[in-house]
């Protein structure tokens, strides 16, 4: 079996290595320690009514407390109104028909993967055989004009361009360029689109086999809400943990004797106006002025919100690896079951999840914190920039606008790669449980190695999950469109359109949550994809065919590369 090729050497067989990168484990468990330690804080010394309510004339807070005679205007009966609800609900409708056309997609590819490809790459160059002859035919139109484009010179209104025979002729000539290109890669990629297109059906396939791992984005989106919760909370508690102090202001100072009020003395809202120590003033008022910073946490309030912010990014980013090791994990153990599917693990997401926490909480930790940090470095620039733009002399500049454009581009490229590296990193970690900097050195390598057929299977993917998605939120968004603005009616639905003084808010609503949906679903298989992809690289590299060295591929992709398994395998290798 293939847990024998000690491919997945974690699963407590005699291949396992055990846990990698400790040492990064226990920091992010001491950051995580820490985190907490700071949302105690912040919640025993914070008080957010300084910021979310208003006060009176007597320093009370408004709308707490009982006061009957005051009218408060309570946003949660508009919310909870009947034209409100019946929208939405037609809307939750909407947002399941996205879900089933999502899975009924990537059921399909399995099928129709090889027709939707070819389709879209002959209907690519149907486009700019088009292209090439309607720039022909506006060149051959205005060749005999005696206008050309030295006469015309240097223009703001480009429509004078497209006026002259050169514009057109550069056209011509570009449009034929790139798709002379693109036949000659169609010609010499072809066997390369073929293995894009096997690995996309058998993704197609694999999904079918784990069902599971396509309600797997609804415990990241959780999580991920959970930490953008928390940082939220933290931030507003520690924005508040300072005791507020109060002066004694008069607001009409020529008014009896007020002129005396120095503005120096404090007060306590609470007592201020049910006290006579200011009655000879009758404008005299106890006004907020700021909070005290004289403690240790007041004084260290800046440095613990920067804890925050670091200690947020690094757990969004681990949230969002963990889930990527897991389905990784998931699909390795799909590619590597010689007989599928009788070999494939029983739950193999759960045991694909439970051993990522087991033993690679280090690892995910350690790429989670590089990408951390390059995402710091993109906020520092991105505040720099903005701080620069209110300074004349920085902001004109060309210099430093340069070089800050220069800096901004530089680390988005990075934080991009970064990325992609992690994500093929993780696939590694998933197969071979090694640490984190193996792992990644292993899948650059790997995909060096093999960049014409990455850069293939990439392009067809993005090409086809883009089609998916477009079909999915444009489905959607026709349908919400149609029902909202009173076109059509649902079976059983009460909902009219007299309802709504403005349909388009719960179309946009509906067209957001599909995409989301479409984004949950694609996401998996994209994911699916990338993970069969380096195990169909490593299957190639590592196995020649034979009884000890058997392929893992399906018999499809064997037939497209001409490679076969010799000598009896007892009836496995059957997709």
């Amino acid at each position: 079996s293939w847990q024998k090729l000690r491919l997945l050497p974690c699963r407590g067989g005699p291949g396992c290595k055990g846990c990698t990168d400790i040492i990064c484990c226990v920091l992010f468990i001491v950051v995580i320690l820490g985190y907490m330690a700071v949302g105690i804080l912040a919640w025993l010394y914070g008080d957010p009514r300084h910021v979310l309510y208003p006060r009176n004339s007597t320093g009370m807070f408004c709308g707490i407390g009982a006061q009957p005679s005051v009218f408060y205007f309570d946003i949660l009966k508009c919310v909870t109104s009947i034209n409100i609800m019946a929208a939405t609900l037609n809307g939750l409708h909407a947002l399941v028909i996205a879900m089933v056309v999502s899975f009924l997609f990537l059921l399909l590819l399995r099928f129709i993967a090889p027709v939707m490809v070819w389709v879209l790459i002959f209907g690519v160059l149907a486009v700019g055989a088009y292209g090439i002859y309607h720039c022909w035919w506006e060149y051959d139109n205005y060749k005999k004009s005696a206008v050309s484009i030295t006469d015309i010179g240097f223009t703001t209104d480009f429509k004078v361009y497209l006026q002259v025979k050169e514009t057109w002729l550069a056209f011509l000539i570009i449009l034929s360029v790139v798709e002379c290109i693109l036949l000659l890669t169609l010609i010499f990629l072809r066997t390369r689109i073929l293995i894009a297109i096997a690995l996309i059906q058998e993704s197609s396939k694999a999904v079918s086999h784990m069902m599971s791992t396509l309600f797997y984005p609804l415990i990241t989106f959780v999580l991920l809400v959970v930490c953008v919760a928390y940082w939220g909370i933290t931030a507003l508690y520690l924005a508040t943990s300072g005791i507020p102090v109060y002066k004694v202001v008069a607001l009409n100072s020529t008014q009896d004797n007020c002129g005396q009020i120095s503005g120096n003395e404090t007060c306590d809202p609470q007592t201020f106006y049910n006290s006579t120590d200011y009655s000879w003033c009758r404008s005299a008022r106890c006004i907020f002025i700021k909070y005290n910073n004289e403690g240790l946490l007041q004084r260290n309030l800046f440095n613990l919100q920067i804890y925050n912010v670091v200690a947020f990014l690094w757990c969004v980013n681990f949230v969002i690896a963990m889930g990527q090791c897991s389905l990784a994990g998931a699909f390795a153990s799909y590619y590597w079951a010689l007989n599928k599917p009788s070999d494939i693990p029983t739950f193999p997401l759960s045991q694909a999840f439970i051993r990522t926490i087991r033993y690679h909480v280090g690892s995910l930790a350690f790429g989670a914190l590089i990408l951390t940090l390059i995402q710091i470095i993109r906020i520092i620039l991105e505040y720099l920039d903005h701080k620069t733009r209110g300074k004349a002399g920085a902001a004109q500049n060309p210099c430093s606008r340069f070089l800050m454009c220069c800096l901004k581009c530089c680390f988005w490229c990075l934080e991009k790669f970064i990325k992609f590296l992690n994500r093929n990193a993780y696939i590694m970690i998933a197969i071979y449980g090694k640490n984190f900097c193996v792992s990644a050195k292993n899948a650059f390598m790997l995909l060096m190695r093999n960049i014409v057929r990455v850069v293939v299977l990439d392009k067809v993917t993005d090409l086809l999950l883009f089609f998916g998605k477009m079909l999915v939120v444009g489905g959607v968004g026709v349908l919400a469109f149609f029902f909202f603005s009173g076109r059509i009616r649902l079976p059983g639905s009460n909902f009219r359109t007299e309802m709504l003084n403005y349909y388009w808010m719960p179309i946009i609503v509906v067209v957001v949550g599909a995409y989301l949906i479409a984004y949950g679903f694609f996401s998996v298989y994209s994911m699916c994809v990338d993970t069969l992809f380096l195990c169909f690289l490593e299957d190639l590299e590592r196995h020649d065919g034979t009884m000890q060295k058997p392929y893992y591929m399906s018999k499809k992709l064997m037939k497209i590369l001409n490679k076969k398994n010799r000598g009896p395998k007892n009836g496995k290798g059957k997709d």
